[in-house]
């Protein structure tokens, strides 16, 4: 019985530790800030191909910028995108510098530490394909390439080199 009762013990504290931790937050998703090179090449990416929508901007003047530890006193602009005009979606919120990377474009995920990719989940990858086609967007691999009999894996990489992984039927 006392084996019993430790495992019951346990559980509690477990799922109470989840709840607690799980309690704190006040939304669902999280905000996602890219810096990238060249702020319409971006743009242009992520909604002519990708699909994606402007939501809104906002602009981090160069006193809070300093102040908050985001920037060096420099002001920037942010655009932000989401899969849908939604509420609960991701906010993947551009800016730009108008600096180029002081790193090499990686080839794979695994040329550099930090975020290396996003996956979107689509209805359909076909007028994606086409879109990014138009763009001449480089498909990598071997892609697009079957999961299971209804869903296929597109990998493409943006503009400053996020890898970008489309997941759904042709």
């Amino acid at each position: 019985m006392s084996t019993f009762k430790n495992l019951l013990l346990l559980a509690t504290l477990l799922f109470g530790g989840l709840v607690h931790a799980q309690s704190n937050f006040t939304s669902k998703s999280i905000g996602v800030g890219v810096v990238v090179a060249d702020l319409q090449r971006s743009l242009d990416f992520y909604i002519k191909g990708i699909g994606m929508v402007k939501t809104g901007n906002f602009t981090i003047n160069a006193e809070f910028g300093k102040r908050g530890g985001l920037t060096g006193g420099e002001a920037v602009d942010v655009n932000v995108l989401k899969l849908e005009n939604s509420p609960e979606g991701t906010d993947w919120k551009l800016m730009s510098f108008g600096k180029k990377a002081g790193h090499p474009k990686s080839k794979f995920i695994q040329d550099d530490t930090g975020p290396q990719y996003i996956t979107i989940q689509v209805k359909s990858l076909k007028p994606i394909i086409d879109r990014l086609k138009e763009q001449n967007v480089t498909f990598l691999g071997n892609t697009p390439t079957p999961l299971t009999k209804d869903s296929h894996f597109v990998l493409v990489q943006d503009p400053d080199g996020t890898f970008v992984e489309l997941i759904g039927p042709m």
